[in-house]
């Protein structure tokens, strides 16, 4: 029963089941409600008029009664020709009562001598001008005054009653029909909202079985819905989504591909100059050391390409793991150019660094300090001897910047996009000479992005390269 009950809530939350449901009750319930109003409206109608022309019959008949003297008792039979016909039109009954509340008159003939005492009959002689409509059900009665002209008081009464049953058999023939047409409309209604759910439902059936898809691994669905244009904007959000997918799969194929190349260079190197030691007896000892000391490089240059690659592992996760700090900028940059002077030495190449003014800001100190290292030990590396390299520290109310210049080899303009990708090297033989793994610009810039800064590049080929970086001076995190 509870497995009933829940499959049933869950068809119930279905979107077509939804649609349906309120697009027929949307076409029904006017319909019944302003069928229901216009048949009352047109019963209303119905009796008010007929009540305005009996009550002008009433005045006529009263006319009547006063110019014949009847409530005087002189015999009429132009007043019970009236009453009669009256009655008989309207197929009711008419009472006349003189001022003594004695019924003279009766149609249906009785009540004719007897005493009508009645709460509409004793208030048409104490207001004189007042006349009273009752509803009996099946009948209308209209109780009138006969007021003597001369000296405006009630002198009798006249009650007219008229059958409502006339009125009563239109509106059951009026409501049949009616019955009839809301039951036609819900038939046309129940077509129409099954066929209209069933086409805007559509479209989200073609998603969840492109969604199926690439769940069993087909990267090469694509969405075209060209229906509302709501549909159309998740359709090509969809398809950016499977663009950013296949970009994604194919970046990790293609870092596990360069990944191992990486790796298998240096073992391939190490395991030819091992085995050229072991295939050779009696080499001279400058000989092994030669070759050992090519093998200790190989297993730095290893070592260097897995720290990097640890490096990266942890900063691709979330930015919780950042350990922040304010800190101040100026001294940061200062102990990292004193560490890098003796490098720049070598080749002659002069450091200048410029502050603007004293930085606090918010940051992981760690992971700054290495960004930060990549980019002005490239700076120095990529430079010619004799060159100079200029940092530059500045800040705003918001945002501190770092400018690293060099006069440097510089990047060709065709491959400035790509030098943020792992692994990416603008001359492979240059950066293995160098000893670069072609991940240091993208552990920078992914650093930069976790402080919720950017990174821009401007270079020229032969005259050097100018990085800026900004960052903001406090550090928030994302809720």
């Amino acid at each position: 029963m509870k497995k009933r009950w829940e499959e049933l809530l869950y068809r119930l939350r279905s979107m077509r089941v939804q649609l349906f449901l309120v697009l027929l009750m949307v076409g029904l319930i006017p319909v019944i409600l302003f069928s229901n109003i216009m048949i009352h409206i047109y019963d209303s109608k119905l009796i008010s008029q007929r009540t305005d022309e009996l009550q002008s019959y009433g005045a006529v008949l009263s006319n009547l009664i006063l110019s014949s003297g009847y409530l005087s008792g002189r015999i009429s039979t132009e007043v019970d020709q009236e009453a009669e016909s009256i009655a008989n039109i309207y197929q009711g009954r008419v009472l006349i009562i003189d001022q003594n509340l004695c019924v003279m008159k009766d149609t249906y003939g009785l009540e004719e001598g007897k005493t009508m005492i009645t709460t509409e009959v004793i208030r048409c002689f104490i207001d004189h001008q007042n006349k009273y409509v009752n509803d009996l059900g099946e009948y209308i009665q209209l109780t009138m005054p006969v007021l003597d002209t001369e000296s405006g008081n009630t002198i009798g009464v006249v009650i007219l009653t008229f059958s409502t049953q006339s009125f009563h058999t239109v509106s059951r023939v009026m409501e049949r029909r009616t019955l009839l047409l809301i039951f036609s409309l819900a038939i046309c209604l129940i077509l129409i909202a099954a066929s209209y759910s069933l086409y805007v439902t559509k479209p989200f059936h073609q998603v969840t079985e492109s969604i199926d898809e690439i769940t069993d691994g087909d990267m090469d669905v694509k969405l075209e819905v060209r229906s509302y244009s709501e549909l159309r904007l998740i359709s090509e959000s969809f398809n950016q989504m499977i663009d950013v997918i296949q970009q994604q799969d194919e970046a990790r194929q293609n870092f596990a591909s360069n990944v191992s190349h990486e790796l298998k260079t240096p073992l391939a190197s190490m395991k030819v100059l091992s085995d050229s030691l072991l295939s050779q007896e009696g080499m001279p000892e400058e000989l092994y050391r030669e070759f050992l000391v090519d093998i200790t490089n190989e297993i730095e240059r290893m070592t260097n390409i897995i720290n990097d690659l640890l490096m990266m592992v942890k900063l691709d996760k979330n930015s919780a793991q950042m350990q922040i700090s304010n800190i101040s900028i100026n001294d940061l940059i200062e102990q990292l150019l004193k560490r890098l002077r003796p490098i720049a030495a070598e080749r002659n190449i002069e450091l200048v660094y410029e502050s603007y003014r004293p930085i606090m800001a918010d940051v992981d100190e760690v992971k700054l300090s290495i960004a930060l290292n990549n980019l002005i030990e490239n700076a120095i590396k990529y430079n010619y001897d004799d060159g100079w390299v200029r940092v530059t520290l500045n800040a705003d109310h918001k945002f501190f910047y770092i400018k690293i210049e060099d006069s440097g080899v510089g990047i060709p303009e065709d491959v400035q996009d790509k030098i943020f990708e792992r692994f990416f090297r603008v001359d492979t033989a240059r950066s293995r000479d160098t000893g670069g793994t072609g991940l240091g610009l993208s552990l920078t810039r992914n650093t930069i992005l976790l402080h919720r800064g950017s990174i821009k590049l401007f270079s020229k080929e032969k005259e050097g390269s100018t990085f800026t970086v900004r960052i903001p001076l406090n550090y928030v995190t994302n809720s």
